[in-house]
Parts: structure tokens; C-alpha cells; sequence
């Protein structure tokens, strides 16, 4: 008996750490797919960003409701409820395709992608400190200083290279900051949602369906352009299904199997993949001080969402 219960709990181990294991390269899979889109834009230049963000976050929004339906009519009446998080998550959703690839076209891939990702945890915090009312502590403080100098010097950075954008870093990076300020907002409203009962499933179909359903007219009026060609099309529909699409649903995947700081972390590889495409890829280059800011904000990054183990770190001192 004593021998088949240690089988027993060997086995529940392996499983496990197989569970863990997966959900690990879910999330790095879901980060991969995310840092494509830079690259994947510029493939389609004459198609305007604008264009680019409705459908791919439109589509993909759209199939994300179709997947979760279920749970969306299981929680109708708690969506209903929360009839205001869900608006005003879904206006975010809608806004911020369109300022994340006009970022990545006036500032270029790098630019563009690391000030949109580094500025939302520092975003998120001050939505967190204003609405919710937590205290700020000195760990942020430290990290917000690091972030905020790596995105000056990224948007006085000079770029070239034979791709599409780079020629605007400034203006590309203040919309960098709107795609950050939207990000953290409909993260916010999706986990206020999800406080209240409704299901991770739901709260994110119906988010994103109804942000694609406000991207629908913005698409109609601007997407002409990916039936010029098939190239474009094919832009379009890898935009919309591979990284909105498949990448959330992978990132929902190990979402579920590892902690929430681990797959915070492990995401910190999409900008890491946009900036290698954007230079193999795409032929972009980036100057010292580019790469100095690219460094900074990574380290923000890393000094935001990576575990403290230390009590006397200065994350347990308020200010």
C-alpha cells in the first residue's frame, strides 16, 4: 500500500510539473506570436495602421466572443450588471490597435512596441493608486524613474534601415503611451469584472467581442485597401487570427496552469522578439541612445513583475 501510494503521488508530481511545463511554453508561445505583429505590418505598407489594428483587433475580437459564448450567456445577467466596466473596457480595446500601429509606423517596430508594453505596467499601477486606492510603494517609484528615462531616449533616438516607419519617434512614442494607457485600462475593467464573479472566459469575450464590434465601421471606412492585393489580405487575416486570436487563446491556456507573476514575466519576450525582427526582419537600426532605451525599458520591465523574496525589500515600504 505504502509503495502504491508513493507511485500515486510521484505520478500526481509528474503531472504536475507537466502541467506547469506546458503552460510555461503556452505563455511563451502566446509572447512569440504578440511580436510578430510589428513585422507583419510592415508587410502591408499601403494598408494605414488605422486599418491594420481594426481588423486585427476587430476579427479577432469577434472570434475570441464566438469561442466564449457559452460563458457569456451563462454570466449575461453579471455582464449586464457591470454594464459600465464592460463599455469602457471595450472603448480601450477599440482605441488601442489603432495608437499601437501608428506607433510601431511613425516610430518604427522597436520604438513603437517597447514604449506601448513599458509604459503599461506603470500605467496599470497609477489606475491601480487612483481608482482602487493602492499606495504606490518605492520598489515602483524606482521602476517608474528607470522606465520613463528608457522611453525618453528612445523617443530622441535616431533610426533607420530600409523599413517601413522610424521617421517620427516622438509622435510615435506619445502613441506608444496611449497604447500603453489603454492596455492598462481594459486590464483593468477585465479584472474588476472578473472580481464580481464573472468568469476570466466571459469577461474576455465579451470585452473583446464588443471592442471588435466598435471596430467594425472604423474598418469599413479604412480597410479598401487590403483588397488591392492578396498580400494584404493575408496581413489582414494573419493579424486578426494567428496573434490576436490564437496568441490570447494560448496565453489563456498557460494563464491557467501557472501563476499570474510567472506569466507576466514570461510575456516580457514579445518585445524582445519584435526588436529582433524589426532588425532582421524588417532592416530597422537604432543608434546608442536607441539601444541604451531599449535596455531601460526592459529593465523596468523585469524590476516590475519579478517576484520580491526579500522583507526587506523596498517593495514592503510605502511612500
Amino acid at each position: 500500500m505504502a509503495q502504491s501510494s508513493s507511485h500515486g503521488v510521484q505520478s500526481q508530481a509528474a503531472q504536475s510539473q507537466g502541467a506547469h511545463l506546458a503552460g510555461v511554453a503556452a505563455v511563451l508561445i502566446a509572447a512569440i506570436l504578440w511580436g510578430t505583429t510589428g513585422t507583419a505590418a510592415t508587410f502591408a505598407p499601403e494598408v494605414s495602421p488605422v486599418a491594420i489594428g481594426a481588423a486585427a483587433m476587430g476579427f479577432g475580437g469577434l472570434l475570441q466572443a464566438l469561442v466564449a459564448l457559452g460563458g457569456i450567456s451563462r454570466h449575461r445577467a453579471a455582464i449586464r450588471r457591470n454594464w459600465r466596466c464592460l463599455w469602457l473596457g471595450a472603448v480601450a480595446v477599440a482605441l488601442y490597435p489603432l495608437a499601437f500601429y501608428a506607433s510601431m509606423r511613425l516610430a518604427g517596430v522597436t520604438i513603437g512596441t517597447l514604449v506601448s508594453l513599458g509604459s503599461a505596467p506603470l500605467l496599470s499601477a497609477l489606475i491601480e493608486n487612483r481608482l482602487d486606492g493602492l499606495r504606490l510603494d518605492r520598489r515602483w517609484m524606482v521602476g517608474a524613474g528607470i522606465g520613463l528615462v528608457g522611453m525618453a531616449l528612445l523617443s530622441l533616438a535616431e533610426t533607420g534601415g530600409h523599413g517601413v516607419g522610424g521617421s517620427h519617434p516622438l509622435a510615435g512614442a506619445l502613441l506608444g503611451l496611449g497604447a500603453g494607457l489603454t492596455y492598462a485600462l481594459y486590464s483593468w475593467t477585465a479584472r474588476r469584472m472578473m472580481q464580481r464573479g464573472i468568469s476570466a472566459r466571459a469577461t474576455m469575450g465579451a470585452t473583446f467581442g464588443l471592442g471588435g464590434l466598435l471596430l467594425m465601421p472604423v474598418l469599413a471606412l479604412t480597410g479598401a485597401a487590403f483588397l488591392d492585393s492578396w498580400g494584404n489580405a493575408g496581413v489582414g487575416i494573419y493579424m486578426a487570427v494567428v496573434p490576436m486570436f490564437l496568441g490570447y487563446l494560448a496565453f489563456g491556456y498557460g494563464l491557467a496552469r501557472v501563476a499570474a507573476s510567472l506569466a507576466t514575466t514570461l510575456t516580457l519576450f514579445e518585445p524582445v522578439v519584435a526588436a529582433l525582427l524589426a532588425v532582421a526582419v524588417v532592416g530597422e537600426r537604432l543608434d546608442p541612445v536607441g539601444w541604451a532605451g531599449v535596455a531601460l525599458v526592459v529593465l523596468c520591465l523585469l524590476w516590475l513583475t519579478l517576484p520580491v523574496r526579500d522583507r526587506a525589500s523596498m517593495a514592503k515600504e510605502p511612500i
